[in-house]
């Protein structure tokens, strides 16, 4: 969560702006929307302050299906059952036959700064949620001492309002000495609460009046909007725009009620329920429960309320149908920053495989992977199925490490910075830690020892917003390119997830991107390990070295045997210990189980 907190905090600049767009759009339109739709416009935005917390890219709305799908139990593969041995942790055996050396990065400041930020956020929903139970304990023993209405002239009136305004739900009303103005309280229960004075004053206009709003309240659901207002304010408790807002809602939802009864009532009375108001207006107290909905109000609401009684006039057929359209343009409009609001609040950090059109057997490899955190993934294009292991990190988005080089290759061969006959680039005679880095390289030579300085050399000759384009053309995990061009893959924003790295590898090797086939070519020959009888082996190692730790290790890649293609992709985290030759390790152990790869050669 300490990481979620600076792209949250930078969402928030983001949903100011929404608010205000959608504060200049009620300015503007005021005499065009109907006073339902400008309430109706607020459920915008209480939806956009949900899209950060939501683990679903709001783009893909219809994945939402494929939920369903994942509530039933997964089925499990004798796979699992096969591989009882335990990773070999000696990494010379890898090393001999491919190295993977690595650039360590730091990243100590930022998770420093989202762990304080989250501190202050948790501490202030803490106490935003202390208040709200203290008030739900006074609600709690209001209520407790609240009587059934025995006034026979007020439950008379009660029910003809409920069989005016057509409500069949019998909904209990309580008479209680704790309150000055009537409330309507419980989401699945609702019961209205009326003040004793009240019914000791009867007043059966005055009464009709109020319990005709609460159950106006009752019929537009306000009261489960109240619980999503609530719940809002405890998550945004620091943003004052999202506080103003709120209180403009609650605004806008009693002028809307008040419309709505408006409309039930004649012409003539339309005064007599203002006076209501007004004559009411020097009992007013503000609401004391946070899930309750009521007739009262500030004086500034009040004030705007009786405003509205005085210029009503129904609203023409014309008029809400014109205030409809308004209402889905702004809607559209608005809604379309949602997908803004996700990836700044998620840096899109989650891929959403959708299981729907996919052949998927979840298998179990706890004892490959005893000691880290981490997934695998097999695709056999043949049969068209799916083995993943760990779904959770299987679509969990993180640095691509060096196996990201076979795509700077790609780029740099499609841009004709190097060709498959002329590759080489010679040393700079810079002296790097790696010895196997200080000479000339070749695509080839570059990629078996993963020689960060060749890739770099290609990102310099062409341009970031040229990689931007192309990142985005292959659809590459995230598709987010930031920073410097010498580190934009190794320590930034773009991220991707062992199950991308497999659709990836598949449009390589199927040239699904419709690139020069000779440059595909290239890229996996560079790529290619073992070529023996039992079948081709071909992959890339990638480690991610953090503040001096090796904390992400990758092997990717695919297996040509038996007339399949089986593409494979690994990853392990840990804190200090996860690098690509552990990742390509446990490869081996698991594809040698699969017997799908049994050569393993030191």
């Amino acid at each position: 969560m300490a990481e979620f907190m600076i792209p949250f905090f930078i969402c928030n600049i983001f949903i100011s702006i929404i608010i205000g767009i959608l504060l200049l759009a009620k300015h503007l339109l005021k005499n065009s929307l109907t006073s339902r739709m400008q309430y109706n416009l607020w459920y915008l935005l209480l939806s956009l302050l949900a899209v950060p917390f939501i683990p679903v890219q709001p783009i893909r709305f219809l994945q939402i299906f494929a939920w369903f799908r994942n509530l039933k139990n997964a089925s499990s593969s004798p796979i699992g059952d096969m591989i009882n041995e335990t990773a070999p942790t000696n990494q010379s055996v890898t090393a001999n036959w491919m190295n993977d050396f690595c650039i360590s990065v730091s990243r100590r400041t930022p998770s420093t700064i989202g762990l304080i930020l989250f501190i202050l956020w948790c501490i202030g929903i803490f106490i935003m949620i202390l208040l709200i139970t203290k008030s739900m304990l006074r609600f709690h023993n209001m209520k407790n001492s609240a009587l059934p209405l025995q006034n026979p002239a007020v439950r008379r009136l009660y029910y003809e309002c409920l069989d005016e305004m057509h409500i069949k739900k019998p909904i209990p009303i309580y008479s209680t000495a704790f309150l000055k103005s009537p409330i309507i309280a419980g989401l699945l229960k609702p019961c209205i609460y009326m003040p004793i004075h009240l019914i000791s004053d009867y007043d059966a206009n005055s009464i009709k009046y109020m319990l005709m709003h609460e159950l106006g309240h009752y019929k537009h659901k306000d009261a489960l909007a109240n619980y999503f207002m609530n719940v809002i304010g405890v998550l945004y408790w620091f943003h004052p725009l999202v506080w103003y807002s709120l209180k403009e809602m609650k605004n806008d939802r009693e002028v809307a009620c008040d419309t709505s009864i408006l409309k039930l009532l004649d012409e003539g009375d339309y005064e007599d329920y203002g006076n209501t108001l007004i004559n009411f207006a020097e009992k007013v107290s503000l609401r004391p429960f946070p899930f309750s909905t009521g007739i009262s109000g500030n004086m500034k609401q009040m004030q705007k309320r009786i405003l509205n009684i005085a210029n009503y006039h129904p609203a023409s057929f014309r008029k809400t149908l014109h205030s409809a359209a308004l209402y889905i343009i702004i809607a559209f409009f608005l809604l379309g920053t949602a997908p803004i609001l996700s990836t700044q609040a998620s840096e899109n950090n989650r891929y959403y495989f959708s299981e729907t059109n996919h052949n998927v057997t979840y298998i179990d490899l706890n004892d490959i992977f005893e000691g880290y955190n981490g997934s695998f993934v097999l695709y056999d294009a043949a049969e068209d199925s799916w083995q993943i292991y760990n779904k959770e990190y299987a679509t969990a988005r993180i640095s691509p490490a060096s196996t990201f080089k076979i795509y700077s290759a790609l780029f740099s061969l499609e841009s004709g910075i190097i060709s498959p006959e002329q590759s080489l680039i010679p040393w700079n005679g810079q002296n790097y830690m790696y010895d196997l880095w200080n000479a000339d390289q070749t695509l080839e030579s570059a990629m078996q020892n993963s020689v960060t300085w060749y890739f770099q050399a290609l990102d310099q000759q062409s341009s970031l917003p040229s990689i931007k384009e192309y990142v985005k053309e292959i659809g590459y995990g995230n598709q987010l390119v930031e920073g410097d061009i010498s580190s934009y893959w190794i320590n930034s924003a773009l991220k991707i997830s062992p199950v991308e790295q497999v659709e990836m590898l598949t449009k390589l090797y199927y040239n699904q991107f419709g690139f020069a086939p000779e440059n595909i070519k290239a890229v996996k020959d560079s790529i290619r390990l073992y070529s023996m009888d039992e079948g081709i082996l071909s992959g890339k190692t990638g480690t991610e070295e953090v503040n001096g730790l090796n904390t992400s290790g990758w092997f990717i890649g695919y297996v040509e045997r038996d007339n399949h293609t089986y593409f494979f992709a690994t990853n392990i985290q840990s804190d200090k210990l996860a690098s690509g030759p552990l990742a390509t390790e446990l490869t081996f152990s698991i594809l040698s189980d699969l017997n799908l790869w049994n050569t393993y050669q030191e």
